[in-house]
């Protein structure tokens, strides 16, 4: 029987499939097919939405379509992602979503690991954290040890290090439990899942910074189903992890045994297309207790097709995309330059230069809502309705590649 609705997840793992053209879930689900992931076939976020001028309700409504053109008769989710406002989480609610991801990044005080203890004192006792009972957070964990795991064990042994944690992200907790409310108040006695997500800011998450996180969640009574930490190396659009991977394993597993401890809950992993390098790591630590998100390696293996089948349209696009980058990139992290990629090629090596090679693909991954909103052909077509008619016309080949490059994602993170 064919699944039309989303439903939650719980402590299952999980992997999410952004569409920002609403035509992508068929091969998403060829590439979950027969696989241990639970999918989240509808997963937009409303800076997304506004940058592809879509809809909540039009993100499901094409998932669905899928769905019931396929038979999927299995479960699956729908994540409303990066939520930061009240009137975005009731928006998402009423369009049925089941995950919602809470961002609050905006209330993370990033400058908080350079900051002297003086000059964090001060900035906790000054009007804008005048809302943070600072006293009652450091009596309940300053000197406090917490066994995590066999041979894990993590203290707040010292009042500066409770005290950045606390500036960091205790006015984010807050928020975040706002939010939360609002769902409870919203979804009413329908189910709902939350995910809470700080990968947005610009320092990682210690595992110390973590435990506090998890521990507040508890106090707070916020109960998640993942959350979303920075984690240490750089997790840029569109390309694979750079960073020590052995560096990044070891600080992994504290996290891992963090999530367990805290909650259980499961570990998010933000930006996560392409990451192929820590997919066998992340999959044999968190086993079941990991949630994957993709969004823009769909839409390249969109334009992949547009290669394919037009290179004068593809090569249009790429001089468009190589005039908007340096604007669109400015809410993203991307390392990507322009003098990266040669700006004069022969048609046969677009796909190597734009979609194969790091810098090419996150010219092209951050300026897609220009690209879909006001990019023209120098016919006066519309971008995107010239790429809709290349995808509608070539469905198989659509799928084809989601399939292959989706699956790869899957197959890595099951390699243990």
């Amino acid at each position: 029987m064919t699944v039309l609705k989303p439903s939650v997840i719980g402590l299952k793992k999980s992997f999410g499939f952004g569409d920002r053209l609403g035509v992508a879930t068929y091969g998403h689900i060829d590439a979950v097919h027969k696989k241990d992931f639970i999918p989240i076939f509808a997963q937009q976020s409303i800076r997304e939405m506004k940058r592809t001028n879509r809809t909540p309700q039009q993100v499901m409504e094409s998932a669905v379509d899928a769905i019931r053109d396929l038979s999927w008769n299995s479960p699956w989710g729908a994540d409303a992602d990066h939520l930061q406002t009240k009137e975005d989480v009731i928006k998402m609610v009423k369009a049925g979503f089941t995950l919602f991801t809470i961002d609050p990044s905006a209330y993370v005080f990033n400058e908080a690991d350079t900051l002297s203890v003086h000059e964090l004192s001060g900035r906790l006792s000054s009007a804008e954290d005048s809302d943070l009972n600072v006293d009652e957070i450091m009596d309940l964990y300053l000197g406090k040890s917490y066994k995590i795991d066999d041979g894990v064990k993590i203290a707040f042994d010292t009042k500066e290090a409770l005290l950045r944690a606390i500036a960091k992200y205790s006015r984010a907790l807050n928020y975040t439990q706002s939010l939360y409310q609002t769902l409870v108040s919203e979804c009413g006695d329908r189910p709902f899942e939350v995910e809470m997500s700080v990968d947005e800011t610009e320092t990682p998450t210690s595992p110390l910074e973590h435990l506090f996180i998890g521990l507040e969640l508890k106090r707070l009574q916020v109960k998640v189903v993942s959350l979303a930490p920075r984690f240490i190396g750089d997790f840029e659009k569109g390309i694979d992890y750079k960073g020590d991977l052995k560096q990044f394993e070891e600080h992994y597993k504290q996290h891992i045994a963090i999530a367990r401890y805290c909650g259980p809950y499961k570990l998010s992993i933000h930006s996560g297309s392409d990451k192929f390098q820590i997919y066998p790591i992340i999959g044999r630590l968190s086993r079941d207790l990991l949630h994957v998100k993709t969004a823009g390696t769909s839409y390249l293996e969109a334009l992949r097709v547009v290669c394919r089948v037009d290179r004068e349209l593809f090569s249009e696009i790429v001089t468009f995309c190589r005039n908007r980058y340096n604007t669109d990139k400015a809410t993203y992290h991307v390392s990507a330059e322009l003098k990266h990629i040669p700006e004069k090629l022969d048609n046969s090596d677009f796909e190597t230069w734009y979609l194969n090679h790091p810098s090419g693909r996150q010219i092209l991954h951050v300026t897609y809502g220009s690209v879909l909103i006001e990019g023209k052909r120098e016919n006066g077509a519309g971008f995107k309705e010239s790429i809709m008619e290349i995808l509608n016309n070539n469905k198989s080949l659509y799928r084809e590649f989601l399939n292959k490059h989706l699956g790869k994602h899957i197959e890595l993170l099951s390699a243990y």
